[in-house]
């Protein structure tokens, strides 16, 4: 279901990832601010271990610990397939503490969504995004069996 169009991302924008389907999706540190003049997301994801903070635009929380995996598999399963929905003609934004890890797997997740692979999704995800993207073996398997799931 698409929701109001929204002007996407532009492939040039710090963070974002184009993935197979032409979807573009970005991803960010929140310990980073945005830049000056920075397009805002109509729709964020922020994954952390505490609620997060307000912010101005339409937003979910998946509650996902530091360098861990999500604390309720099956709903960030269902945020996450929401998230690539809302892609294909929104500008969404997932968002962890550092930009790497758990927003990394997340990207990788939705690469699956989007047909790649999951034994491929990571290493798609660091050649497109971040070199550094998905830091733990137990990300990277959580990947790997996301389109099990």
């Amino acid at each position: 279901m698409m929701r109001g169009m929204t002007e996407l991302w532009s492939e040039s924008d710090a963070g974002v990832l184009r993935l197979p389907s032409g979807r573009l999706v970005r991803g960010r540190g929140l310990r980073h601010p945005l830049n000056p003049g920075a397009p805002l997301p109509s729709y964020g994801v922020c994954l952390l271990g505490r609620r997060p903070p307000e912010v101005p635009w339409e937003s979910g929380w998946i509650r996902w610990p530091d360098f861990r995996l999500p604390a309720d598999r099956a709903a960030a399963r269902a945020v996450l397939a929401d998230v690539w929905e809302r892609a294909a003609g929104e500008r969404v934004e997932l968002a962890c503490g550092g930009g790497r890890g758990r927003t990394g797997t997340a990207l990788a997740c939705l690469a699956v969504l989007d047909g790649v692979p999951g034994e491929e999704a990571v290493a798609y995800v660091r050649r497109h995004y971040d070199r550094h993207a998905v830091e733990t073996p137990w990300q990277r398997r959580f990947v790997r069996g996301f389109g099990e799931g």
